[in-house]
């Protein structure tokens, strides 16, 4: 008999489950919040960043994990402009989504240790945009051997830690770099 972090005891089979139970509300849809999240939730009061995933509020743009990540440590850049055309961004946007990108990639290394990463915008739906309207740069970080056949056999991504552990730890790894 096992004892989860919940206090419930769990009979051992040799089966290895895998607990990922924020997904549970991109499965069945009621993830879609009102508005734009990379509008709505910066303008929601600081206290509440932990809650809503930012990690870092720059003056034009911020960081905030992927509550849906490819995954662990999957987090975005964004811009506070909401615009879904990345040449409607000036200078100062694009310069800050980038040194930002910098910021938390180098965080990354410090405490997730990725083998690389995939870094990009995907603007429009075609190109894979979950939100066309308001372009975000994804950091992504890889390691060797991080896909598998559960995505192929069991339409199934393996997340191995919990979000609010990878933010805890991210948010900690960002404050130790100090400001931008």
């Amino acid at each position: 008999m096992v004892e989860n972090a919940r206090g419930y005891v769990m009979q051992e089979t040799g089966i290895k489950r895998i607990w990922a139970p924020w997904r549970m509300r991109y499965i069945d849809g009621t993830h879609q919040d009102k508005g734009c999240i990379f509008c709505t939730k910066p303008e929601e009061d600081i206290s509440k960043d932990r809650e809503n995933l930012i990690l870092y509020r720059g003056k034009k743009a911020f960081i905030i994990m992927n509550l849906f990540p490819y995954t662990n440590g999957h987090v975005m850049v964004t811009p506070y402009k909401h615009t879904g055309n990345i040449e409607e961004l000036d200078n100062e946007e694009i310069l800050e989504v980038m040194r930002l990108t910098q910021f938390v990639v180098k965080a990354m290394k410090s405490i997730i240790n990725p083998e690389g990463f995939n870094i990009g915008f995907n603007i429009g739906r075609p190109a894979g945009a979950g939100v066309v309207d308001h372009v975000h740069m994804h950091i992504v970080p890889r390691w060797v051997g991080d896909t598998n056949f559960m995505p192929l056999l069991a339409e199934t991504k393996v997340i191995s830690e919990h979000i609010f552990d990878t933010y805890d730890k991210l948010k900690k790894a960002l404050s130790e770099q100090g400001e931008l």
